[in-house]
């Protein structure tokens, strides 16, 4: 019922910043709590932060004091503002929910490196 689109990612040196928007479509997104994911090759999808509806967040704890989650209800738009980015960091980064999720989308890449 909700259908996710990935967008911001790219290729950034180490250090620098990215800011990534995840658009959703659908009636009730301001109603749930949302995340970000990532997925590197070979490793398991991990949540890298998340936020409820009400604007509180929480963090992984490889992201924190780097990374910020935020989202606009009124554009059914989630944000991950990702600076000091690290080339661990590089990954397929998804959005979705927490415990009620859609279909994830196509992700966007981020690249980091010198």
């Amino acid at each position: 019922q909700v259908q996710l689109v990935e967008s911001g990612g790219g290729l950034v040196q180490p250090g620098g910043s990215l800011r990534l928007s995840c658009a959703a479509s659908g009636s009730f997104f301001s109603m749930y709590y949302m995340g970000w994911y990532r997925q590197a090759p070979g490793k398991q999808r991990e949540l890298v932060a998340g936020i409820t509806s009400d604007g509180r967040t929480n963090y992984a704890d490889f992201v924190k004091g780097r990374f910020t989650i935020s989202r606009d209800n009124a554009k059914n738009t989630l944000y991950l503002q990702m600076n000091s980015l690290k080339p661990e960091d590089m990954a397929v980064y998804y959005c979705n929910g927490g415990s009620y999720r859609g279909t994830w989308g196509q992700g966007t890449q981020v690249t980091v490196s010198s």
